[in-house]
């Protein structure tokens, strides 16, 4: 399957588990399962900043519109869009990256995995939680959120990488 076609099935796929599944779960007031962090993140290492920029645009657009978050998801992907190629410049490996290698679990390692993606999501989070919030009152509120919504987010996004990720010897 052509990669194209690939990057948007699983696009449709983020979409829907997002709009269809984690939004309508209610844990309770302070977790918020937010999976679609990771669609950006697993992008080839080599797309531009305004690619992944406009895949954070579109994507966001499509989870708020189904979710009527007014703008919470699209914002925030475009923050994270935005840091990625700076997360990843900090943790790059000493010859780079390699061209033939995703920016997965299996391919980088669980260490570089988990420094880039959880600096990323929880960035991620605080400004989502931040936005919707948007109260100075109500930090401690916002940090719990951050917290807890981005281990439970962070779990999930494993989970779903050993579920829809090839692995690559």
């Amino acid at each position: 399957m052509p990669q194209f076609q690939i990057y948007f099935f699983r696009l449709l796929l983020f979409v829907f588990l997002q709009s269809f599944i984690f939004n309508q779960l209610e844990i309770n007031a302070v977790i918020h399962i937010m999976i679609t962090p990771l669609y950006i993140f697993l992008l080839p290492f080599e797309r531009s900043v305004i690619s992944l920029l406009l895949a954070a645009l579109v994507l966001g657009l499509t989870v708020d519109a189904t979710s009527n978050t007014f703008g919470l998801h699209t914002s925030s992907l475009l923050l994270f869009a935005y840091l990625r190629p700076v997360i990843f410049r900090v943790f790059s490996p000493r010859d780079g990256y390699d061209s033939l290698k995703t920016p997965s679990i299996f391919d980088m390692g669980n260490r570089w995995f988990i420094s880039t993606f959880s600096i990323l999501l929880l960035c991620h989070h605080l400004w989502f939680f931040t936005l919707e919030d948007f109260s100075l009152s109500e930090t401690l509120i916002i940090l719990q959120k951050t917290l807890l919504s981005s281990v439970i987010s962070f779990v999930v996004c494993v989970i779903l990488q050993t579920i829809f990720i090839k692995r690559t010897s």
